[in-house]
Order: C-alpha cells, then structure tokens, then sequence
C-alpha cells in the first residue's frame, strides 16, 4: 500500500499545515502551478515528490509537462491543464481516447473534482483543487488516498482554510 498526498496550484505559498497532513504518505504528488521552486524543494525534501510544470512555471522550466508512471499496479497520468470530463484539453484528449490511464490527475482550474468518467475506461479523474492564496477558489483543498494493488482506497478532502 503507497500512501498518496495530493496537492495543486501552490502558487508560491506552502502552507505548513501540509506537513502535518501529509506525515503518514509515502509520496507527494504536485499537478502544477508550483510557483517558486523552494515550494517543490521543501516538498522533496519532506517526501519523494512527483511534480509536473504549470503554466505560471516559468522558473521551473526544467519540471516535466506530464508524469505517466505505474504504481501498485495502477496506470497514472499526471498534467496541470488536462480539461474535466468530458471537456478534456484537446491536446490531451486524443492520448485519453488511446490509452486512458486508471486515474488522470489535473491541476489548473482550481475546482476540487474527483469523479469516474465512463467514457474514458471508466478512469478516476482528480483535481485536488488549489492550495496556494492565488486564483478564484475560495477554500483551499488538497486531498489524501492510498493506492493497494490496483485499488484506491481512503479518499479524504483536507480543507486548508480560507484564501
């Protein structure tokens, strides 16, 4: 079982009370729009980080645009601007429609939405939101969940506090 601390949208501003939520995870996921590059190094250097390059990322450059990895025998695909189901980014659409991943994680619009999309292979999409002070959501959200041999399992919505 891999625990799994979800966030997004940081936009420069890490809040502490991340550290405490993400203690128990074995790995950080960041779906973009990072901000400046000490958010990502103070992540990595809490827990093995996996991170993808949003579009206020220009310091960051050197982030990767997408992560496609398997873990506990599950398909995941990390990008920031993905779309929603079943308005997917048109760049992003043809590759779902190919290969559609178990669970395709977006950043970007700062809407926390986590659903099963039928018509894509009924993948688990996830947007945790955004963590950071910056945009127009007014509860910053990040989530946690544990992957265990192809399942997910314990989804939990951690509400930050205001922006």
């Amino acid at each position: 079982m891999t625990r799994i601390g979800l966030l997004s949208d940081t936009h420069s501003y890490l809040d502490p009370q991340i550290f405490t939520h993400f203690a128990e995870c074995d790995e950080i996921w960041h779906a973009g729009d990072v901000g400046a590059l000490t958010v990502a190094e103070q992540l990595k250097n809490f827990r093995p980080l996996r991170i993808v390059c949003g579009n206020i990322d220009r310091e960051a450059s050197d982030l990767p645009s997408h992560q496609r990895f398997t873990l506990e025998g599950l398909d995941i695909w990390i990008t920031h601007i993905g779309g929603s189901p079943p308005k997917y980014n048109p760049n992003v659409r043809p590759k779902l429609i190919e290969s559609s991943p178990d669970i395709f994680v977006c950043g970007h619009s700062h809407i926390l939405k986590v659903m099963r999309d039928s018509t894509m292979n009924n993948l688990l999409f996830i947007n945790p939101g955004a963590a950071g002070k910056t945009g127009f959501h007014t509860m910053r959200t990040i989530l946690r969940f544990s992957l265990d041999v192809g399942q997910i399992k314990d989804m939990q919505v951690i509400e930050l506090g205001k922006k």
